[in-house]
């Protein structure tokens, strides 16, 4: 302890220290004479749970006191003894910058003078009952060393966007459950690399140039990105983050990663992102009994850890980590500019006994499985996201039955804007992997969905869950003894997704129907599309994105059960099914499937009125690499009634494939 006495000055006046230690001398300021910059009014509100842009109070922020110029540090850690800031400027010395518990809510602070953007840092923390823990990284740092080293980096906070003014101000349209929304999903680590230089995965400045330019040709509407927030283990494709207000420096700095936006922005394009509050590693630098204690998680591992990721799950009934959760989710939203967040792992959050046996879990306070604190995090989060983010879309990755998952959440429901209809992309799929002499027995499997199509606002998605852990490409998983079958049958599958009610997602290399299943650890394998077949794909994806957003029947009323009609629903024996989407003061669009290798001539399907009717799909056709069986163009409704309706049409049906009519 040193000890000094400054006589016939103002408490408050400016001195510098002078140091001599083995040698050598030097003077420095002492950031013990700097007050709190702190305000007071947001601790207490985050004691409460309610200072939901807590990344403006905690962290490390560039300040200055006067022209002494620095980074103010703040770090809830309520039952710690001592924390310190320690980092290559003081030799990783915890005795040097101890910060001053200064709140009743267990705020540390310290501003630290002279540190500059760019040093790394992390805390050293003495638990209550004089353990010294693993060095922690920051819960607030917003950059990070790259893996596989865990310090958080100096930075500022990202600015709020403002070079993409007018796509923000009207990306309400882009967004609503009335407009065609066709995403893309990406692994950014994953999507193209750099063999030149070791195969290294594009930083978020040469994302723009190859991913632009891909979207727009191809039509889709929105990206989505598997989650950007920092995290430790490449392994998790990001799903194990412990930098909830981090973009990974796996591909660049938080600035760079805010251009891309922009720029994807600017091209017409919605960006989405992946957001895991569900859970988090145990990692010894993260959040992980953090001050010693279990404060980010729950004590009782019933409550708090997860047995299938062996994770930590997130103490809801803590006002401090639920605003710590909304925060971020926040964060992304307003200084990144996100457009939406499609939310992980929904189902775990709201089931006590999510994969647990009887006694493996503990019941709620009315003897439930339901995790009501969680739902009440979820309702509030996306009460905050809406009210504070116009035009923005929230989406769930949701498996169960739970009721009103994206009803509002003043009408009792989560209040997300759509769910991710797993249910469909189950059944359909086990469809699509019988051989066609079967699957007159699971005609059910593609009727059943449109009997609760419009239970919620549905997104269809063919996610990155269903090409990995050894469950093979989409193209793999299509029936088929050859190649030409397995094309037909992909191709067959995106027309039925298309023209069915809801929203779109498509994971990466799906467009194109890689053949092997997806590995985070290589590029995707865009050498195949030297194969005419691979590229007919390519292009069936672009003219479905084209149709989707061009026919307003097929998007307009997605959410809505008055536009959409059954032609045929009962044609197991033929494995043919047929339907009609409707949009008000628009032509409808009528869609046919043939799911045999046989092609039908002379088949007879009800259209909604009388006249011409178009061809404008027909995925045989020989530019997506199909048989090319004549189908005529046009076709006058002549053929009597059928279907329960007074018009239809004498169609021939090309083996596996679908076909799209319109009023022509």
């Amino acid at each position: 302890v040193f000890a000094g006495l400054i006589t016939d000055m103002l408490a408050d006046a400016p001195y510098r220290l002078e140091i001599s230690r083995n040698g050598y001398d030097w003077q420095q300021e002492d950031p013990y004479r700097f007050g709190s910059s702190l305000p007071e009014k947001p601790l207490l509100r985050f004691k409460q749970g309610q200072a939901w842009r807590a990344w403006e109070l905690f962290g490390a922020h560039p300040h200055s006191f006067g022209d002494i110029a620095g980074y103010r540090f703040a770090v809830w850690a309520p039952h710690a003894r001592r924390v310190s800031v320690v980092g290559l400027f003081n030799n990783w010395d915890g005795r040097a910058h101890v910060m001053r518990k200064r709140h009743e809510a267990g705020i540390w602070e310290i501003f630290i003078p002279g540190l500059v953007a760019g040093e790394i840092y992390k805390f050293e923390i003495i638990g209550a009952d004089g353990t010294l823990l693993p060095l922690k990284a920051d819960p607030y740092a917003f950059h990070a060393e790259n893996r596989p080293n865990t310090a958080s980096r100096l930075a500022p906070a990202p600015a709020t966007q403002t070079g993409d003014a007018a796509w923000m101000e009207a990306r309400g349209g882009a967004n609503r459950h009335d407009a065609p929304v066709s995403v893309y999903e990406i692994h950014a680590g994953s999507w193209r690399t750099v063999p030149e230089e070791g195969n290294r995965p594009l930083t978020y400045s040469e994302m723009g140039d190859w991913l632009i330019p891909y979207l727009t040709d191809l039509g889709f509407t929105h990206v989505q990105f598997m989650p950007l927030s920092e995290h430790p283990f490449d392994g998790s494709w990001g799903y194990q983050t412990l930098g909830m207000f981090a973009a990974t420096a796996r591909f660049g700095t938080p600035d760079e990663l805010r251009a891309l936006v922009v720029r994807l922005h600017q091209a017409g394009i919605g960006v989405l992102c992946d957001f895991v509050p569900a859970h988090f590693p145990t990692d010894a630098h993260g959040l992980d009994r953090f001050d010693g204690t279990a404060l980010y998680e729950h004590e009782d591992p019933r409550l708090g850890f997860h047995p299938d990721w062996k994770t930590n799950i997130y103490n809801y009934q803590r006002p401090e980590v639920v605003n710590f959760l909304i925060a971020s989710a926040l964060y992304w939203l307003e200084r990144f500019g996100i457009d939406g967040l499609r939310v992980d792992a929904v189902s775990s959050m709201l089931y006590l006994d999510y994969s647990r046996q009887p006694g493996e879990w503990v019941p709620n306070v009315f003897g439930g499985n339901v995790n009501l604190e969680a739902v009440s995090f979820m309702q509030r989060m996306n009460e905050m996201a809406y009210g504070d983010n116009p035009g923005i879309m929230m989406v769930a990755e949701e498996s169960t039955a739970w009721p009103g998952v994206s009803r509002s959440s003043h009408d009792g429901g989560l209040g997300f804007g759509f769910k991710w209809n797993l249910g469909w992309m189950h059944d359909t799929l086990s469809y699509m992997q019988r051989d066609p002499i079967h699957r007159s027995w699971h005609h059910g499997d593609i009727t059943f969905g449109l009997a609760y199509a419009f239970s919620e606002n549905f997104m269809l998605a063919l996610s990155h869950d269903e090409v990995v852990h050894g469950k093979g490409s989409l193209w793999a998983k299509m029936a088929g003894a050859d190649d030409w079958q397995k094309f037909a049958n992909l191709r067959a599958y995106y027309s039925l997704m298309w023209a069915h009610p809801g929203k779109k997602l498509l994971f990466m290399g799906g467009e194109f129907g890689q053949r092997t299943e997806w590995n985070h650890n290589t590029s995707l394998d865009w050498h195949v599309l030297d194969d005419p077949a691979h590229r007919g794909v390519r292009d069936l994806v672009r003219d479905l994105n084209r149709l989707y957003r061009t026919l307003p029947a097929l998007h307009r009323k997605d959410c809505d059960a008055s536009g959409f009609q059954w032609l045929q629903a009962n044609a197991s024996a033929e494995s043919v099914f047929a339907w009609a989407r409707h949009a008000d003061g628009e032509g409808p669009v009528v869609a046919v499937f043939n799911m045999t290798p046989m092609a039908r001539d002379g088949y007879k399907v009800g259209v909604p009125h009388g006249g011409r009717w178009k061809v404008v799909l027909n995925t045989d056709a020989a530019a997506y690499g199909g048989s090319n069986v004549a189908v005529s163009e046009f076709h006058e409704a002549d053929a009597g009634p059928h279907d329960g309706l007074e018009h239809s049409v004498m169609l021939t049906l090309p083996p596996l494939a679908g076909l799209y009519l319109v009023p022509g």
